[in-house]
C-alpha cells in the first residue's frame, strides 16, 4: 500500500502540495504542484530541508537519491537496486549499486572501496560516479534520522523507471542527453497530466536533464499521494535505522491521456 495520508502544513491545514527533487551541481532541482488547484513553481534549493520546510510544506516528495543503507549488502546491491535493475534491463539506465552504510560515510574514495568490499557478498566497490552522489545520500540519510516525521514524506524514486512506466513499460528510444530523448520525456510528462507551464519552467542554474528528472519524481509523488504508486520491491526492505529500502514508481500510463512514445 502506498504511504498516502493527509498531513498538516505550518498553519495546521492539510497540505495538498507534492514535490519532486533531483540532485544538480551543488544543489537540488525542485518542482512543486498543488494537487487541487494546479498552483506550481520550480526552484533551485540549496538543501533538501529547504524544500521540506518551504511555505508549501509538501506532504509527498519524490527524490532521486538512495534512501535506506544496509550494514551489509548481498547480491550486488540493495534489494531496491536489484529490483530496479531487473525492471530496466541491461544497458538502459544507470542503477548505481549502493554499498554498505560504512562505505557511504567513508572519508575518502579509497576507504569507501575498502569498506564496501569488506561488507558486501560478493565483494564490490562503488564506482567513482556512485561515490560522487554520496554527499547527497548522506544529506538525506542524516535528515531522515534526525527528523523521523519526514519518513512518510520523502520517497526514493528513479527517473528512468518513472519514464519507462509512463511509456507503457517500454524503453525509450533515445537517452535524455539527446534532444529527441528530452523531447520524448517532456511529452510523457505532459501526457501524465503535469501543467505545460511547469514542464517549461526550468529555473536558472538547473540543467534540462535535472529539471526533467525532478518532474518525473513529482509524478511519482502524485501517485503516492493518490495511492496508486508501485513499490520496487514489494514489500520494501528496511535498514538498521528502519528506513525503507524501496524505489517508488508511478502507476503507469494515465487513462485517456498518456500514450507510449515510439521505441527502438
Amino acid at each position: 500500500m502506498s504511504p498516502s495520508a493527509n498531513r498538516a502544513d505550518s498553519e495546521g491545514q492539510a497540505s495538498r502540495w507534492i514535490a519532486g527533487l533531483d540532485g544538480c551541481r551543488g544543489a537540488w532541482a525542485g518542482v512543486l504542484l498543488h494537487l487541487d488547484d494546479g498552483r506550481h513553481r520550480a526552484a533551485r534549493f540549496a538543501a533538501v530541508a529547504d524544500l521540506v520546510d518551504a511555505p508549501e510544506a509538501p506532504a509527498w516528495i519524490g527524490i532521486d537519491i538512495p534512501i535506506g543503507l544496509p550494514d551489509r549488502v548481498k547480491g550486488g546491491g540493495r534489494v531496491a537496486d536489484r529490483a530496479a535493475r531487473a525492471y530496466l534491463g541491461i544497458g538502459r539506465a544507470s542503477v548505481f549499486p549502493m554499498p554498505p552504510r560504512a562505505a557511504v560515510y567513508a572519508p575518502d574514495y579509497e576507504t569507501a572501496k575498502a569498506l564496501s568490499r569488506a561488507a558486501s557478498d560478493p565483494p564490490f566497490a562503488p564506482s567513482i560516479q556512485g561515490w560522487n552522489i554520496f554527499r547527497g545520500v548522506r544529506e538525506v540519510d542524516g535528515l531522515l534520522r534526525a527528523r523521523p516525521d519526514l519518513r512518510d514524506r520523502l520517497h526514493e524514486v528513479h527517473p528512468e523507471i518513472a519514464f519507462r512506466r509512463l511509456n507503457g513499460d517500454r524503453a525509450l528510444a533515445a537517452p535524455k542527453k539527446r534532444p529527441e530523448g528530452r523531447a520524448a520525456r517532456r511529452d510523457l510528462l505532459l501526457g501524465a497530466g503535469l501543467p505545460e507551464a511547469l514542464v517549461a519552467a526550468r529555473p536558472a542554474g538547473i540543467g534540462a536533464d535535472d529539471h526533467l528528472d525532478a518532474l518525473a519524481a513529482l509524478v511519482v509523488a502524485r501517485d503516492i499521494a493518490l495511492g496508486r504508486a508501485v513499490p520496487m520491491p514489494d514489500p520494501p526492505g528496511r535498514d538498521g535505522f528502519d528506513l525503507p529500502i524501496v524505489i517508488w514508481a508511478p502507476g503507469g500510463v494515465p487513462e485517456n491521456t498518456g500514450r507510449p512514445v515510439e521505441c527502438c
